[in-house]
């Protein structure tokens, strides 16, 4: 009832807008008289209810559903109103450009800076066998290069002394299960096997033992001085090798979806100008960095003249060569903020707004995921005045259907919740144009009632619904800014 009489009062102060005599009024009578001679020249195919799409009817006239009149449908229209035909003139003058979307191969490059650093897989820790003393400390420092078998320090052991004697005793006995056991309580006092020999060879027993790095690097670090007295076991240096070193790479986290192991890295050094290193990905290292947000990546570079120095930086360069995916130029990109658009020219100069899911950008070109075929063409230049006519015109779509599929078109008007019950939406809306139907009250099933969540009675909103044959179907939802 509340609807008829809306209608009704809508319909008797037409009239009086029409046979206004302000000068504007006139125009906008004008206007709707050569729109409606012009509707009146296309072929109509069928009248319908546009919340019962379903029921065609042969004839006008009022719909036995609802408080209004029952709207054409048009030859022109091809069953698609999400679609908006442009005079190819107009096309012309605004230097629009149609390219098609086409698959190609593309390798994905990420940039990014790393720091060198030691190469912690060669490493050696020369610690003490036995309780001792430091005798001597050879000249050397933290961070001095030092190279194989360098003499670090002689350290004396008074518990070898016992055990060597008691071996040069059983040596002329003629035991050698005895002699055996000798050399075996040699070897748990902690005497190196280099030791024992030479103990075997000269006959005479030595406290005395000089201790060497068993690599050439760097000595980190030097942990004794002359007349300490050392426990078994206590850390004598740590050398770090040099022949390679580790270039560990910040990527940033958004593009971590882009590593592979074995991925072809290429580094340039601000130290060696003109000059780029060669390597590959050795490990992508499982915790990203909370404060920069980036995930770390090791590469391992060959060093053998040492002028890698552990605390360089480099700008690194990843790629990664890709199997075919299907590009648009990224220049046809629409990006909303909230999701990102094309627009697809379809014959007949007719456009639509498409919704698309993009992947790795790469030469100008984008990945296209989801939306688009191959083959269909979209407007790489002036498409955003085609944006904004689609807005006007209240055009809105969601992902493109496979050719052959039904369109996801979705028809969009603004309006005022005044009324929610279960999955149903009671809402004053403006005219939906695309569906030639005018503003009105009316109750609208959605089709996910989470969509429903934080709304209210009162609270303006911008709605999208498809035509279905239930009617009319709420896909979208969208709070507008100007809540009363």
């Amino acid at each position: 009832m509340i609807f008829r009489i809306k209608r009704l009062a809508l319909l008797i102060s037409l009239p009086m807008f029409i046979t206004g005599t302000v000068a504007g009024i006139s125009v906008i009578a004008s206007s709707a008289q050569a729109q409606s001679a012009e509707q009146s020249e296309k072929e109509v195919l069928y009248w319908y209810d546009p919340m019962y799409p379903q029921q065609r009817f042969d004839a006008p006239g009022p719909s036995p559903f609802m408080d209004m009149d029952l709207v054409p449908r048009y030859a022109e229209e091809g069953g698609d109103s999400a679609s908006m035909l442009i005079d190819p003139s107009v096309t012309q003058n605004l230097g629009m450009r149609v390219t098609p979307v086409t698959r190609e191969s593309i390798s994905q490059i990420v940039e990014a800076v790393g720091t060198l650093a030691y190469n912690e897989r060669d490493v050696a820790v020369v610690q003490a066998r036995s309780a001792g003393f430091v005798e001597k400390i050879y000249d050397l420092a933290p961070e001095d290069v030092i190279a194989e078998n360098a003499p670090l320090a002689d350290l004396l052991f008074p518990e070898w002394l016992a055990a060597q004697e008691e071996y040069l005793a059983l040596r002329g006995m003629g035991e050698p299960q005895l002699l055996a056991a000798a050399r075996q309580r040699l070897r748990l006092a902690g005497m190196p096997s280099e030791h024992i020999a030479a103990l075997e060879r000269s006959g005479k027993a030595s406290i005395s033992w000089t201790i060497t790095s068993p690599i050439g690097g760097v000595l980190r670090s030097l942990d004794v001085r002359e007349g300490m007295t050392l426990p078994a076991g206590a850390s004598l240096a740590r050398i770090n090798g040099l022949d390679k070193v580790w270039l560990d790479v910040a990527v940033p986290e958004a593009q971590a979806s882009n590593l592979t192991m074995g991925q072809k890295v290429e580094a340039r050094l601000p130290a060696f100008p003109g000059k780029s290193l060669e390597g590959v990905v050795a490990a992508i290292l499982p915790e990203a960095n909370l404060d920069s947000r980036t995930v770390r990546v090791r590469v391992v570079l060959p060093n053998p003249d040492q002028l890698l120095r552990p605390g360089m930086t480099a700008d690194v360069t990843l790629s990664r060569d890709e199997a075919e995916a299907l590009v648009v130029p990224t220049e046809a990109l629409i990006r909303t903020g909230r999701r990102t658009l094309v627009m697809l020219a379809e014959d007949d100069g007719k456009f639509r707004p498409v919704e698309v899911m993009t992947g790795r950008e790469t030469d100008f070109k984008t990945e296209v995921i989801s939306g688009l075929y191959e083959g269909q063409r979209v407007v790489a230049s002036g498409q955003f005045l085609l944006d904004s006519e689609a807005s006007l015109r209240g055009l809105t779509v969601g992902p493109e259907q496979a050719p052959g599929t039904t369109s996801s078109a979705l028809h969009e008007a603004e309006g005022t919740i005044v009324g929610l019950e279960d999955d149903m939406v009671n809402l004053s809306h403006g005219p939906f144009k695309t569906l030639n139907m005018p503003g009105m009250t009316m109750a609208f099933s959605v089709a996910d009632t989470a969509l429903l969540e934080g709304l209210q009675e009162g609270t303006r909103v911008r709605v999208g619904v498809s035509e279905t044959d239930e009617g009319l179907v709420i896909e979208r939802i969208e709070q507008l800014g100007d809540q009363p």
